[in-house]
């Protein structure tokens, strides 16, 4: 997902202070803000069973964000 589409989607959420915030924070703000676990990037990532997920793609990177 590009950048400014993350970025939308969380002002959508009414999250805020998003221009200090990294790609993979904002990501797990939402996934926070959604009621989900805050897991993009975590070292476990590769171990995830979550096929569905929207962020998995991105997650699934050498450098998440």
């Amino acid at each position: 997902m590009h950048f400014d589409e993350i970025l939308q989607r969380a002002q959508a959420m009414g999250l805020t202070a998003l221009e200090e915030m990294s790609k993979g924070e904002i990501i797990r703000a939402i996934q926070l803000a959604e009621g989900s676990r805050d897991c993009f990037g975590n070292f476990w990532r590769f171990d995830c069973l979550e096929f569905d997920c929207c962020w998995r793609e991105d997650c699934l990177t050498a450098k998440p964000g």
